[in-house]
């Protein structure tokens, strides 16, 4: 299907042909070896606002995988077009977000009123990923309780954590949930490490609850990350990356993501590669070389 006619048949197309931008990049460029999912916004200098631009020029620059952070936000009709568009590209969708906040105790409590609305949002997430055609759903474990003691914290999250895999489990949906660095970015957040996470994953005990594993949250909460992934390879589902410091792309800061990635891929590892940042460069400069950078870290086969 020609591109002019893809975008004529969804429900932007008509505003994306008036206004379409010039589009910026290697036409046709070869798959990258890893499953690297962008999310919108990060190479939109370079492809335009327009969210179907956005991934087919993605496709065109060699992904073969998309996520959506916001996803839940956005309406029924936005999500059936990303969705559609996604797998007429013969592409994947990843995770996006079912719950989440940055000010509330959920997991780590016992407020009855705050765990159900969880649920809700559990269950509201998995109409969401048959959707999207995804099994993948991040949720968010809320704030710490300063109030309770540690492993009172970590027994509510483990019974919230069952009752969740409960719900996926019939539908062969996989939360992961993600450390968030204490440090610079998220204090008070109850779950910030690795370990703490796959005690979490192996206290639930269900291929329905698993770890997402971000290198740049992980770097500046613990270091250490090619041992880190090593002990708790067998729990993590989904990986995330961006530069520390900074949370730009790869090659902007200290992390050896050459190294990494290449370790990841000979591990095995064939999942997504989330792709949560900002650029280094403002503009289409940054776009385009952030999207070098990915063809410089992309693992050898």
């Amino acid at each position: 299907m020609e591109r002019r006619e893809f975008l004529g048949q969804t429900l932007f197309g008509g505003a994306a042909l008036l206004g379409a931008p010039e589009l910026k990049g290697v036409e046709n460029a070869k798959p990258f070896t890893m499953k690297f999912s962008p999310d919108f916004g990060i190479f939109k200098a370079a492809s335009g606002e327009n969210i179907v631009d956005q991934i087919r020029w993605g496709y065109d620059q060699g992904f073969r995988a998309w996520e959506n952070t916001g996803l839940k936000s956005r309406s029924v009709n936005e999500q059936e077009l990303i969705s559609k568009t996604v797998q007429q590209l013969g592409m994947e969708f990843g995770q996006f977000v079912g719950t989440m906040t940055f000010e509330h105790v959920t997991f780590a409590g016992k407020d009855g009123s705050a765990r159900e609305a969880v649920l809700r949002d559990i269950k509201q997430s998995v109409e969401i990923a048959k959707r999207m055609n995804t099994k993948y759903v991040h949720n968010v474990l809320g704030m710490g309780d300063p109030k309770l003691p540690y492993d009172f914290q970590m027994a509510n999250a483990i019974e919230l954590l069952k009752r969740i895999a409960e719900i996926y489990e019939p539908h062969n949906i996989v939360m992961v949930m993600e450390s968030m660095n204490h440090k610079t970015d998220h204090p008070g957040m109850f779950l910030h490490t690795i370990p703490q996470a796959y005690a979490l994953a192996k206290a639930v005990g269900s291929p329905n609850v698993k770890v997402l594993f971000d290198f740049y949250h992980v770097q500046i909460e613990e270091g250490n990350l090619l041992k880190t992934v090593d002990y708790a390879y067998d729990e993590i589902a989904y990986y995330q990356l961006a530069d520390n410091p900074g949370r730009t792309e790869p090659t902007t800061g200290e992390i050896n993501f050459v190294n990494a990635l290449q370790y990841l891929h000979n591990k095995g590892y064939r999942g997504f590669m989330g792709l949560e940042h900002r650029t280094k460069k403002p503009g289409k400069e940054g776009a385009l070389a952030a999207l070098e950078a990915y063809r410089d870290v992309d693992p050898k086969t």
